[in-house]
């Protein structure tokens, strides 16, 4: 099993930057099945092909694939031996891109951009600073998930019911200074990711 930072419970989130909607989330183990379930939920609830960008880690390919990629079976041969397995073939419309930091003694050395799938992605739209900084935001709300705290949640259940209700007031609810819009008599109002579009 490869070592990350830190074993135990993750959220995943599913995250639309241009209008901070969280769109899909997730508590659960760092492994394939909960990658799996956060691309799959996320795909129900988006009816476009946007543009994926994720960390460095490798569970979203395979992810991105299962949900959007197609089994290819090979034609038989005729030759003795087992045939060849089919395959999981990205979709043309799909694209994908990491970002990938290199740390060294806690610090962040370097930072690689690299597209998985899909071509003519502007390598201006490859970040992850926004999920980032909301990820920030949703330690500074809840303390369970802050880092080295004393009230964190027992039951994985619990903590993704919390997560649900978060969300839920975090789209519906909060208004955000990033998504200012003015109202009909010229006021700055700030707007949820879901009524962004609404004035």
């Amino acid at each position: 099993m490869e070592a990350y930072e830190e074993d135990g419970p993750w959220v995943w989130v599913g995250f639309a930057s241009e209008s901070r909607l969280v769109v899909a989330h997730a508590v659960g183990e760092r492994k394939q099945y909960m990658a799996d379930k956060v691309v799959k939920t996320t795909k129900k609830r988006i009816g476009s092909m946007p543009l994926f960008v994720s960390d460095g880690l490798k569970f979203y390919t395979r992810a991105l694939l299962k949900s959007y990629g197609k089994l290819v079976a090979f034609p038989k041969t005729g030759r003795r031996g087992r045939p060849r397995k089919p395959k999981l073939v990205q979709n043309a419309d799909l694209r994908y891109a990491q970002v990938i930091k290199f740390k060294a003694r806690a610090a962040i050395r370097k930072v690689k951009n690299k597209v998985i799938f899909g071509k003519d992605i502007d390598p201006k739209d490859i970040s992850t600073s926004q999920v980032e900084r909301q990820n920030l935001t949703l330690r500074q709300d809840k303390n369970r998930i802050s880092r080295k705290t004393i009230g964190f949640s027992k039951k994985i259940s619990e903590l993704d019911k919390q997560m649900t209700l978060y969300f839920a007031h975090f789209n519906f609810c909060r208004g955000h200074w990033s998504l200012i819009s003015l109202d009909r008599l010229g006021r700055k109002r700030k707007n949820t990711p879901l009524r962004r579009d609404l004035v």
